[in-house]
């Protein structure tokens, strides 16, 4: 029915899902001088609300993991994305820290059953070789979700002249998103009714492992995962990369604010190009790594070069940051910053499908992510500390997290293949 192309189009409602994921979790950020003016909160409150947020994060990263693996991909999307629309629209009747927290934590547990969620699709519609490229489609959505947040939550709030409506509004969106996916995502590719017969057998035979049916179908439990040195070479990957990214997410509409006075509309206008840049590096990463595979690269030095070369920009990029003159080169180099790290995690979230197989995908997945996310959840505590006087150590900071993601990879993950079962 899809004319071999049904694994794009569910990769594409994947990304179409993390762009509504970036709109609801944005929509705090830039609505926040408005917020804190009409409460009275100030910063160091918006740190602890945003803290709440992605300690529960962190926490819904191993919780979704499980669940994805217990319900499956279609059953587990639809309940992380109700839960997350319903505690976007929530946000309208907060009245204070509390409440905010509240929901904001809320939000958080179900927002973030979207990327193991996105993993473990991955790994069940691409062969291995193309998967980097799946997951840099897919890794899109965020880039996407970022560059149109902001003018899209600014066009609502003037619209709608009150952030309560806009709230609502955004919340909206994930409702919307549940109709074509219950309509097409009916189960994986072995039984879909739509799928080729052409296209089910370059999936299924794409996914074969090359050294041993054993290893194929190694799918271990949580505790002999987390005794392989290499899914803790994930988990340190994604937990100092995390907090690059988090950087901007969380703190890019205050730095405009405190550092160039910019209101609602101005942020609005500067804040969605960082991320044109991390739209970009998520198809360059994933488009690099199919080329170099299908010049006859193994998927170790391919994943091991890529992710060095995204680590590199974002160090380069992090460092001249701190001397941008103006607004506009600021996050120009943000937008290169966004674009190595783009680069560098859709290889890094493509380490879990290269290690094992079945159940175990989307729980290392999920374990990755919840280090991650204590990660963010320590820099966010840092940042109103940091940056008292400038941001200037908050890319310091980011530098060399930059460089310690690339050797957790060197480090531990000496051969990125399937792992075998030890004895």
């Amino acid at each position: 029915m899809m004319n071999n192309r049904l694994r794009w189009l569910i990769v594409t409602l994947v990304a179409v899902a993390t762009v509504v994921n970036y709109i609801d979790r944005g929509a705090l950020g830039f609505l926040w001088p408005e917020i804190s003016e009409d409460l009275g909160l100030d910063k160091f409150e918006y740190a602890i609300i945003l803290n709440v947020f992605t300690f529960a994060y962190a926490f819904g990263q191993t919780l979704f993991g499980k669940i994805f693996d217990w319900v499956g991909t279609r059953l587990g999307f639809v309940l992380s994305i109700v839960v997350w629309s319903a505690a976007t629209m929530l946000h309208a009747v907060a009245t204070g820290l509390a409440s905010f927290a509240i929901f904001r934590g809320l939000l958080g547990l179900s927002e973030a059953g979207n990327w193991p969620g996105a993993t473990k699709a991955n790994a069940e519609w691409f062969p291995i070789s193309e998967r980097a490229l799946a997951q840099g489609i897919f890794n899109s959505g965020a880039a996407i979700g970022g560059i149109i947040s902001a003018p899209v939550v600014a066009y609502l709030f003037v619209f709608l002249d009150s952030w309560q409506a806009t709230f609502i509004a955004v919340g909206a969106l994930g409702f919307l998103w549940l109709i074509p996916w219950l309509i097409i995502y009916k189960t994986g590719p072995e039984a879909h009714p739509w799928i080729s017969a052409e296209e089910r057998d370059y999936i299924l035979t794409g996914q074969r492992n090359l050294d041993t049916e054993e290893a194929a179908s190694y799918a271990p439990n949580s505790r002999e995962i987390l005794s392989r040195k290499e899914s803790w070479g994930v988990i340190l990957a994604s937990f100092f990369l995390d907090p690059i990214w988090w950087l901007f997410v969380g703190w890019l509409p205050l730095y405009l604010s405190e550092t160039y006075g910019f209101g609602v509309a101005e942020i609005g206008l500067y804040a969605w190009m960082p991320y044109v840049g991390a739209m970009f590096g998520a198809w360059f990463g994933g488009l690099l790594a199919q080329n170099r595979i299908a010049a006859g690269w193994t998927v170790n030095r391919t994943r091991k070069v890529v992710i060095a070369l995204g680590g590199a920009i974002m160090l380069v990029s992090l460092l001249l940051t701190i001397v941008a003159a103006t607004p506009l080169v600021a996050v120009l180099l943000m937008a290169a910053i966004l674009f190595g790290f783009q680069t560098a995690v859709g290889n890094i979230q493509t380490l879990p499908s290269d290690f094992y197989s079945g159940k175990s995908v989307a729980t290392l997945a999920g374990f990755a992510g919840t280090a991650a996310k204590l990660a963010v959840v320590g820099l966010n505590f840092l940042i109103p500390v940091l940056t008292v006087e400038s941001y200037a150590p908050a890319f310091v900071v980011g530098s060399a997290l930059a460089i310690l993601t690339v050797l957790s990879v060197l480090v531990l993950c000496p051969q990125i293949r399937p792992l075998k079962p030890t004895a």
